[in-house]
């Protein structure tokens, strides 16, 4: 999977140019989080927003795509789509605290090295704005 990505200002937003493959991860990443059983607090404590923002973001992402395809982000959509990868790891930790590989390969079909390398790509877009 391609991590680095062009990320442009518009206006008070963001454009971002997403491979198929980013916007899948970007999906699983939300959909895991957004749709386990958790609370409204412990759901923006995670993504810094509410279901309802996530669940816009899940549909924006899920458009089939074959290939490369502009989305516009404002800052908070921004940064629910940089923690999702970030945050979607750490629900895979055992009770001895060690990062269970096999389960999130088959719930998210990547690698957690796909979703680092995603979220410092969105951050090294970020900060070439």
């Amino acid at each position: 999977m391609r991590t680095r990505f062009r990320l442009t200002r518009d206006g008070d937003g963001f454009v971002a140019r997403l491979t198929p493959a980013q916007a899948a991860a970007m999906r699983e990443a939300l959909s895991h989080v957004r749709h386990r059983d958790v609370s409204d607090l412990t759901l923006r404590l995670r993504l810094g927003t509410g279901r309802e923002t996530v669940d816009a973001l899940i549909e924006r992402l899920s458009g089939g795509h074959t290939e490369s395809h502009d989305i516009r982000f404002d800052t908070e959509e921004l940064h629910a789509v940089h923690s999702a990868p970030t945050t979607a790891p750490t629900m895979f930790v055992s009770r001895e605290g060690a990062f269970l590989q096999e389960p999130f390969h088959i719930r998210l079909s990547f690698y957690r090295e796909n979703f680092d390398a995603l979220a410092y790509g969105i951050a090294e877009a970020a900060s070439e704005v």
